[in-house]
Formats: structure tokens, C-alpha cells, sequence
């Protein structure tokens, strides 16, 4: 089974460079979009095979989220039923049979951490949501989780602590997320790997000196390690200032 997640940063602009190609190359059987940017009725994808959800915010071309999936699901929610997070179509929850398929688009803390306590309020709810959710069956996470968790997971640490995404805040929450009985499958794999990378500032020349940060991720519920196959970034997909990451599991053990 092959999930794909990528943050488009508005996928009008994304499918005026390839989208479809680049979906249908992927063949994944669940392709997870962030940051949309689309209210609905503004695009319609010809996907034959796929089942599509979407999650909208309330302002226009801001924030948003949608699955394309082979299979359809037993049931579907859109985002976490908390007024105070619903209103921006940061998330999408598929359950089946053996797993939840939770979307996320997290918000961003902004410059000088100036949204840093909505999001608090944020990774704390999503944590209980999750968890909440674990204790039915096991779970998979996908999006752009804004931050780069540990040093290894940016190119210059040391300039970024305390910038948005890499303030110690948003890092102690990312290690209580794990710490709750989730996994990064891709650090599960290549604990040691440096350079990896899914998000590249559009300034300085970035992406071609791979100066980069690994904000988005495939996270597992603890017992579905054995069935992690694969967990990828794919950097030489372009489109937007975020490339696609991937995991493949062997939906047999779960």
C-alpha cells in the first residue's frame, strides 16, 4: 500500500505544472494534498479510480487539504470537531477497516512566534485526537507538521532556533506527539541520514544548494512499525517549495 502526501502550496498553480502526471506516476493508492488553497467548485480533477475529500477553509485561498483514494472509506470526518481549529481545512480523517488515515496541515507559528499559542492549543488537541483514535485501531499521519524536529532535520540549526518551526516550543510538543505511541517512519529507517529535506525557501537559491528543512512526514501509531515497507522524499518532484514524501506498508500486518 503506497501513500503519498505533498504540500502543493496551491494546487491551481500545481496542476498548471504537471499535477496529474506527476499523481498518476506516483500511483499511490492514497494521495494526501496540503495547502490547497481552493474553495470548492474552483477546480475539478479528472481521477478515475479515486474517491476524492476535500476540506476548505472558511477564507479564500488559504490553508485547505484533500485525499484522493483507490478505496473508499468506512467513514470520513473533517477536522476535529473544535470549533476553534475547524474553521481553517486543516485536516481530513478516512477510517477502514484496519487503520485510520488522518491529513494534516498544521498551522504555521509565523513570524516572530506570533501565533505560538493558538499553536499550542493545536498540537495539544491533535495529540489528544490522535490518541483518542489509537485507542480503536492503529493510525497513519501525513502531512506539513511545520516543524523540523530535531537538528538533523534542517540544514542550518543553529541560525533557525527560535524561528518558527524550529522554536524549542513546537519541538517539545512534536517529541510529546511521538512520545504518545507515534512514529517518524522515515527517522524509523534512516535515523542518521542528513540532507533529507521536503521544504526549501523560494529565497536564496535554496532548493539548489539543498538548503532545506524536513517538515512533512508519514507518522505511524507504534505497532505498525513492522509494516513499514518504505519512507521516501522524492526532491526531484518540483512544483512547489515542497516536494512529496512517501511511505509504502504491507497492509497485510496491520
Amino acid at each position: 500500500m503506497r501513500l503519498i502526501s505533498w504540500n502543493v502550496n496551491g494546487l491551481r498553480a500545481v496542476v498548471k505544472k504537471g499535477f496529474t502526471d506527476i499523481f498518476w506516476g506516483l500511483d499511490a493508492d492514497f494521495f494526501c494534498l496540503h495547502e490547497t488553497k481552493l474553495q470548492a467548485g474552483q477546480i475539478e480533477l479528472d481521477l478515475p479510480g479515486y474517491h476524492q475529500y476535500w476540506c476548505y477553509a472558511e477564507k479564500k485561498g488559504y490553508s485547505g487539504t484533500a485525499i484522493f483514494a483507490k478505496e473508499e472509506p468506512l467513514s470520513v470526518a473533517y477536522n476535529m470537531g473544535l470549533p476553534e481549529h475547524d474553521t481553517e481545512g486543516r485536516m481530513i480523517t478516512l477510517e477502514y477497516p484496519e487503520f485510520y488515515l488522518v491529513c494534516v496541515y498544521t498551522p504555521n507559528a509565523q513570524d516572530s512566534l506570533k501565533r505560538l499559542d493558538y499553536r499550542m492549543s493545536w498540537d495539544d488537541a491533535f495529540r489528544e485526537y490522535l490518541t483518542e483514535l489509537d485507542r480503536k485501531k492503529p493510525v497513519i499521519i501525513c502531512g506539513d507538521m511545520n516543524c523540523a524536529h530535531e537538528e538533523i532535520d534542517l540544514k542550518n540549526p543553529g541560525p533557525n532556533r527560535g524561528n518558527p518551526g524550529f522554536s524549542d516550543e513546537e519541538r517539545a510538543k512534536f517529541t510529546q506527539l511521538l512520545d504518545a505511541g507515534f512514529t517518524d517512519t522515515f527517522r524509523h529507517l534512516y535515523p542518521d541520514l542528513t540532507g533529507a529535506y521536503s521544504w526549501w525557501s523560494y529565497r536564496g537559491n535554496a532548493r539548489a544548494n539543498n538548503t532545506g528543512w524536513r517538515i512533512d512526514y508519514f507518522l505511524c501509531s507504534d505497532r505498525l512499525q513492522n509494516a513499514i515497507e518504505k519512507a521516501y522524499i522524492c526532491p526531484e518532484i518540483t512544483g512547489s517549495d515542497h516536494c512529496p514524501v512517501g511511505l509504502d506498508i504491507d497492509r497485510t500486518l496491520l
